[in-house]
């Protein structure tokens, strides 16, 4: 039977990444995005709808997204969905949907031109640096419509 896992998200940070290490000193930061949907109801009203969403990234490209991003910041993002599950301290089952991130793209603010994408193909050691305002959305000019 085949499968497909694959996450496609535009949003806005919902807070400040957290960056932490395991033991073997691999990056691993967490950060909250929330989508926004906008529609008209039957009744012609406008209607809003905000989905928050917990995702995870690991390794160097982590750390550049911990170092540029902050809560607020628009960001899309690319990866898979995770299934958590632990017990809680009460004893209880828990469990969570995440979505792992393997690529990222800064979007927003800056200019045209500046976006800057870190995804699983890149190798660790070529993250880019950029200027400071970290931020842009890259235009492709050879799209045929």
């Amino acid at each position: 039977m085949a499968s497909y896992n694959k996450v496609i998200l535009l949003g806005n940070l919902t807070r400040d990444p957290q960056l932490s290490y395991t033991p073997n000193q691999t990056a691993v930061v967490d950060f909250g995005l929330a989508t926004n949907r906008k529609w008209k109801g039957q009744d012609g009203t406008q209607r809003d709808e905000t989905c928050f969403v917990d995702c995870r990234m690991f390794g160097r490209r982590a750390e550049a997204l911990n170092k540029y991003c902050k809560k607020g910041n628009p960001l899309f993002v690319e990866g898979r969905l995770t299934f958590d599950s632990w017990q809680g301290q009460d004893g209880t089952k828990r469990s969570k949907l995440r979505v792992t991130v393997e690529n990222f793209e800064f979007v927003g603010g800056g200019g045209r031109g500046q976006g800057q994408s870190f995804g699983a193909d890149q190798s660790d050691s070529q993250v880019p640096v950029t200027n400071g305002d970290a931020a842009g959305f890259v235009e492709e000019d050879d799209i045929p419509f």
